[in-house]
């Protein structure tokens, strides 16, 4: 009995330090994406930042960009989304997640929000938990899901 209490204490600790460093990762993407931005400039960081053999592509995790009003400036995992308004885009529960992105960057400048979204992993709508930061007037995204 102990040794199965020692097996899912070893698996809870595996599962939180590798969702725990997802979201680390995904805010240092976001990160660096910014830095990248202002040392490139707009055109070349965002044509560079929808690439999705690019090196702000790790996995499941991306780099979005969005403008005050939801249009999409880049999107390293769909070039398809790319130049689309999406302010009313709604998750599986039905939650504006861009809309209440850009409201956050312009209330906060920085935070966290979650929704539900396909993992382009694993293809399953699952927990995704996005880093947001507003920089030189967008918003720059990246998200970790749950099961990472």
């Amino acid at each position: 009995m102990k040794s199965f209490f020692v097996t899912v204490f070893a698996v809870v600790l595996l599962f939180g330090t590798t969702y725990a460093q997802g979201k680390k990762d995904a805010e240092a993407l976001v990160k660096k994406a910014i830095t990248y931005y202002r040392s490139v400039g707009k055109d070349k960081a965002l044509l560079d930042l929808s690439d999705p053999r690019g090196k702000f592509v790790d996995g499941e995790l991306y780099v979005t960009v969005y403008d005050a009003t939801g249009k999409n400036l880049a999107h390293g995992a769909n070039l398809k989304m790319v130049g689309k308004n999406w302010m009313e885009l709604k998750d599986a529960d039905g939650k504006a997640f861009i809309k209440e992105r850009i409201d956050l960057a312009n209330k906060q400048g920085t935070g966290w929000q979650t929704y539900k979204w396909t993992n382009p992993v694993s293809k399953q709508i699952e927990t995704k938990y996005t880093f947001v930061e507003k920089a030189d007037g967008v918003i720059f995204a990246c998200g970790a899901y749950r099961n990472r």
